[in-house]
């Protein structure tokens, strides 16, 4: 089968396609005939050395997919072939063929074409489990998102606006705020020329933001901790800017605040599965019904992941990046 390898670490360029061995099913897997994968931004960190694949998975890039069953393994009950599936992986979706644990495979949800799936799991799984099953996100309580034109901000604005929140995001352009405006954003925050703690203290009187769900890491550790109301919760899902800061615990015990810092591609196969129950018991629903949808920036060829990492590389996307891998039989 057709894969894409990493020889070396490096820029886009060591995205290499190449013919690899297709992967062997074991018990409990199902083998998923790939038509498309998405583009995460943990695929461009295990492409520059940063971020290699748990042990026992693929060495390939991918961390969700969509296309058909082709195979069962032994002891795999509720799925047939040919069911159109998608999946979150713990990695190999860049390729023709992944064999996947059959707890992380999904149904495509009714209405949603089978290509666009792949733009579902990986966000859907990342906002469920850390906005929803760790922080407990309430109705009528504010949520901050930083980068919010990302494909998993446009995924926790449209879910955190299903629950009843009030939802602010940060943003780099006034194009990206008005795509979050659309999905339901209120509190909207070009972070390029305004400061985000502000903002969402004028936009909440004084309140600030019970949860915050942060890809920047330590450059925004002591704002977003400013920022957190009493008994606030900061999930931090990335380091986009850096892995080191000072915490004033201080200011954590007066406001009875949280922070937690979460991943979710090394976490167990049953946690896993645990969380895609969840995703098909509460999110599938929204999906099915039109009401939350998955955002696509743009679809490339496999034999073009370096131009799709460029790109996810610029941040100038709106939604996810998907690489056309095969072709669903009619």
């Amino acid at each position: 089968m057709r894969a894409i390898t990493i020889p070396e670490p490096g820029e886009a360029d060591a995205l290499v396609l190449a013919d690899v061995p297709a992967p062997q099913v074991r018990a409990g897997e199902v083998l998923i005939d790939v038509v498309t994968a998405g583009v995460n931004r943990a695929d461009v960190m295990q492409r520059k050395g940063f971020y290699p694949p748990p042990e026992g998975a693929s060495e390939y890039p991918g961390l969700e997919v969509s296309g058909t069953i082709s195979e069962l393994g032994d002891g795999v009950d509720g799925w047939q072939v040919g069911d159109p599936v998608c999946a979150l992986l713990s990695g190999g979706g860049y390729a023709e063929q992944v064999a996947v644990p059959a707890g992380q495979v999904l149904p495509v949800p009714e209405g949603v074409d089978v290509a666009e799936a792949a733009a579902l799991p990986e966000v859907a799984c990342t906002v469920w489990s850390n906005v929803f099953l760790t922080a407990n996100l309430q109705p009528g309580e504010v949520l901050l998102v930083h980068g919010g034109s990302s494909g998993i901000g446009t995924m926790a604005i449209q879910l955190a606006r299903e629950v009843g929140a009030r939802v602010g995001v940060t943003a780099g352009s006034q194009d990206k705020l008005a795509a979050c405006a659309e999905l339901g954003a209120e509190i909207l925050v070009n972070y390029r020329e305004q400061d985000f703690v502000e903002e969402l203290r004028a936009a909440t009187e004084g309140h600030g933001a019970d949860v915050i769900l942060d890809v920047v890491g330590a450059k925004y550790l002591d704002r977003n901790t400013d920022l957190l109301a009493e008994n606030g919760r900061l999930v931090v899902i990335g380091l986009q800017g850096g892995a080191k800061a000072e915490l004033d615990l201080r200011r954590l015990l007066a406001k009875r605040a949280a922070v937690i810092a979460t991943s979710l591609r090394a976490r167990p196969a049953a946690e896993k599965a645990t969380i895609v129950a969840a995703v098909r018991e509460h999110v599938w629903p929204l999906v099915a019904a039109g009401r939350v949808k998955p955002i696509v920036h743009q679809r490339f060829p496999l034999e073009q992941a370096a131009e799709a990492h460029r790109l996810m590389e610029t941040s100038s996307h709106i939604g996810k990046i998907l690489l056309d891998v095969g072709r669903m039989e009619a």
